[in-house]
């Protein structure tokens, strides 16, 4: 009859190894308490990068959290989260900076341009929402988008207009320099749309397609104008040739009668 085997005897832990490892475990917790409320460890700055508009203290509003608490126990994933909701905020990253700093980038949304809406006008950003409405165009600077009947839209809406949506993603195209120099943004028709500079200068698109052909042109037609003025009645770039039409110079009078005429 064979022999069975003797299984191995479990060892029991001694209760000297087990108080040391629970009183290592204390010591870690008690360092990460100390960690997360030392007063070396609090919030003292908010490094905002990215923002044009809003300021650091609106950043704290914004997430609700105040200088003097303690930085680790800020969740940088629900910082972002409450800035994300804000309007104004199109994307954002948080992250400690040790000892004091809150270190917050945010892309904003920019209002490109504004659009007459049933209840006055509307500012929108380059997805075509709306960030902003106003009874009138006092201080508008920046441009104005007609040919479009937006109704029953509000703040926080998306406009839903596939036309306005490429007018916007063109305008987003152009540097500062250019887009001040617009003034309007009229689709006639469709399928042809006219910009107009605040020289009065026309800028014909045409079809709202090859749209970052049509923003390089413009941009350089814009930093031409602004460097050496020259007449021009308009610019035609619904073309692949573009067509630029000089403004014909006004003829002197022949004769003494055609001014008493």
């Amino acid at each position: 009859m064979p022999d069975t085997p003797i299984p191995p005897r479990r060892q029991r832990r001694s209760p000297r190894r087990i108080l040391k490892g629970g009183g290592f475990l204390a010591v870690i917790a008690a360092v990460m308490v100390l960690l997360v409320y030392s007063p070396i460890f609090t919030l003292q700055r908010i490094e905002l990068d990215g923002a044009s508009y809003l300021k650091d203290t609106d950043i704290a509003n914004i997430a609700g959290i105040h200088r003097g608490e303690p930085l680790f126990s800020l969740k940088t994933d629900e910082v972002t989260s409450r800035l994300k909701q804000d309007l104004r905020i199109e994307d954002a990253q948080v992250r400690r900076v040790l000892p004091v700093t809150l270190a917050v980038h945010i892309t904003e949304r920019r209002p490109l341009a504004t659009i007459a809406t049933d209840y006055g006008y509307a500012d929108l950003d380059h997805t075509g929402k709306i960030l902003a409405v106003h009874k009138s165009l006092a201080n508008m600077q920046i441009p104005l988008i007609t040919g479009f009947n937006l109704k029953e839209k509000y703040v926080g809406d998306d406009i839903g207009d596939q036309s306005a949506v490429d007018i916007l993603y063109f305008l987003g195209q152009l540097p500062e320099s250019a887009m001040s120099q617009i003034s309007e943004i009229a689709m006639l028709r469709p399928d042809y749309v006219v910009a107009y500079t605040t020289g009065s200068v026309q800028i014909r698109l045409g079809a709202l397609d090859r749209l970052d052909e049509k923003a390089k042109l413009t941009k350089g037609f814009l930093d031409d104008q602004k460097a050496t003025p020259y007449p021009v009645e308009y610019v035609d770039f619904s073309y692949t040739s573009p067509v630029i039409k000089l403004k014909q110079p006004l003829k002197a009078p022949e004769t003494t009668d055609e001014i008493t005429e």
